[in-house]
């Protein structure tokens, strides 16, 4: 039976195949069945007893022998996972992947154009494409100190200590125990189980026991293989929390960059806005103008000024934000900086194929293993419903004194088997598994919205790179007529040729212009590195180190 997750042009996934249940079987209940057993008392051989007693290694050839034929007779039910396959989809977009160019005059404004490189591999420090020193330290930095990615790693190596607590399950289990005691038997009609007859006496028992419960249908290792796909899953998101930190990290870096321009651009306009107020001011006093163009100019200051203080606020939380994300606290900032001139923008962008998706993206592999998971807890379901067995055994002694345990006449063993079939239990053990194949069905939807989600981060991410670097030479060009604008005007105001009105409209357009080009630049900065992130993070072409597996147990069977 198999559990096979591929994805056609609609992604569907079909559901697991698991076996049909007998209109005849009952859901279960857990009625015990048969048991044989073999045991060797201390009264067992004495004459008369019947075939003389066996010895200790005898019975435990005998118990490992039935270990032994229970594990080669066994088999696993419920239904065998596959990997996904890539979806049948050779483009991201509706139409053919194609490069954002620019005209000649809008590369003259200044604008950047860049390039997409098709099948090229995300390199793994893809922030490094950005070849800014301070970026690439702060990065460094966070994936050092940040407590989330310190906390993913925490849990991935919960998960590994979990699966390997889960593996013990298909190992018999040993254990040794004594028990000491003073007695005193009942007189009268009842007889003392010693020998000498003797009321009171001690009694010492120490023993072995060893129990198996054989993994006939599979159960425990669909158990095993389900917490096994939980690890991997949680290794996988270590991997997404990786590459959500150090996007984090660089988004925010670009968001500084983009309000420091912005401030930047708002500092000059108010200088040059209180320029001209005191050129009209001046022109008030010499009968020029009349006092109403002086307090528009007052009024179209003011507003310029208060675009400030939101801006600046902005840029201290934003230095909160990346202070944070470098495990730091407020108090401690970060000593980079950043500004769109200190980051430069990757020309050629790497673009990994459509197929190559679904093995690059984090979340994508994170919902598979669930799906992987939820496939072995329907086997586990199916199991639970069919007989379960159990093999145990116990060698020791027992005697009034310690002396007295080394005489072979004090041994005793133990070997019993039992088999326990599910009868009548009101539907619970069916619906059980029921219930795991509808979680089945539920992250076989989930992975499929999840790698609907991945290809359209991606198309999102290629649609808004085509258009970016049209919307910088957009802005340029704003930005360099509206200050031509504002210079003309100023001049004909000096001379009288045009109104206040029309200097106070050109000057709100130039402000307007230059914020406007600020977060266009950080828009095509941004929507780069949202690619890099859509495409997977390169995680696979690290070279930084791996968790390190769990040091060896020095007492392991403790």
């Amino acid at each position: 039976m198999r559990a096979i997750l591929r994805l056609s042009t609609a992604i569907p996934v079909p559901r697991a195949a698991v076996p049909a249940t007998p209109p005849e079987a009952a859901p279960a209940g857990r009625v015990a069945g048969d048991e044989v057993s073999g045991n060797k008392g201390l009264g067992d051989g004495a004459p008369g007893a019947g075939a003389p007693r066996p010895a200790a290694r005898t019975a435990a050839r005998i118990l490992a022998t039935a270990l032994a034929a229970a594990s080669a007779s066994a088999c696993m039910v419920g239904p065998d996972f596959q990997g996904a396959t890539p979806p049948p989809v050779t483009r991201y977009t509706k139409e053919g992947l194609r490069d954002p160019r620019l005209s000649a005059e809008e590369s003259r404004s200044g604008a950047l154009s860049q390039t997409f490189a098709t099948g090229r591999d995300v390199p793994g420090e893809w922030w490094t494409l950005f070849r800014s020193r301070a970026l690439n330290s702060l990065v460094a930095e966070a994936l050092a100190r940040n407590p989330n990615l310190e906390a993913a790693q925490a849990s991935l190596r919960a998960a590994r200590a979990t699966t390997e607590a889960q593996r013990g399950a298909l190992f018999p289990q040993v254990a040794f125990g004594g028990q000491g005691s003073y007695n005193k038997a009942p007189g009268g009609d009842l007889q003392s189980p010693l020998n000498d007859n003797s009321l009171l006496y001690s009694l010492v028992t120490p023993q072995v026991t060893v129990s198996f419960a054989p993994d006939v249908f599979g159960g425990t290792r669909r158990a095993l293989e389900s917490q096994t796909a939980q690890e991997e899953g949680q290794f996988w998101q270590l991997e997404a929390a990786y590459l959500a930190l150090t996007a984090n990290v660089v988004a925010a870096a670009i968001q500084e960059a983009s309000l420091r321009a912005q401030i930047a651009a708002t500092e000059k306009v108010i200088q040059a806005q209180t320029d001209l107020l005191s050129l009209i001011t001046k022109q008030q006093n010499a009968g020029q103008v009349a006092g109403a163009d002086v307090v528009q100019q007052i009024a179209l200051l003011a507003q310029s000024q208060q675009v400030l203080p939101p801006l600046q606020r902005a840029l201290a939380q934003q230095r909160n934000l990346l202070t944070a994300l470098a495990g730091r606290f407020p108090s401690e900032e970060v000593s980079q900086t950043f500004t769109l001139a200190s980051l430069h923008l990757p020309r050629s962008l790497p673009v990994s194929l459509p197929s190559r998706l679904i093995e690059q993206r984090p979340d994508v592999k994170a919902a598979e293993a669930a799906v992987h998971a939820a496939s072995a807890q329907v086997g586990v379901a199916v199991a639970n419903r069919l007989p379960q067995f159990t093999i145990s055994g116990a060698v020791g002694a027992s005697a009034t004194n310690f002396a007295a345990l080394l005489n072979p006449a004090a041994s005793l063993w133990t070997i019993a088997g039992a088999v326990a079939q599910p009868l009548f239990d009101g539907g619970t053990l069916f619906r059980r598994q029921q219930a795991a194949e509808e979680n089945l069905g539920v992250a076989q939807a989930q992975y499929r919205a999840t790698v609907i989600t991945a290809y359209q981060n991606v198309a999102d991410c290629l649609r808004a790179l085509q258009a970016d670097g049209r919307a910088v030479a957009a802005a340029n060009a704003a930005v360099k007529a509206s200050r031509e604008s504002v210079e003309l005007v100023r001049k004909q105001f000096g001379l009288g040729a045009v109104s206040s009105a029309s200097l106070l409209i050109t000057q709100s357009a130039y402000l307007q212009a230059v914020v406007t080009q600020a977060q266009a630049q950080a828009n095509q900065y941004a929507d780069t590195a949202a690619l890099f992130q859509a495409l997977g993070g390169g995680w696979w072409n690290r070279r930084d180190v791996k968790p390190a597996r769990d040091p060896k147990d020095p007492a392991p069977f403790l």
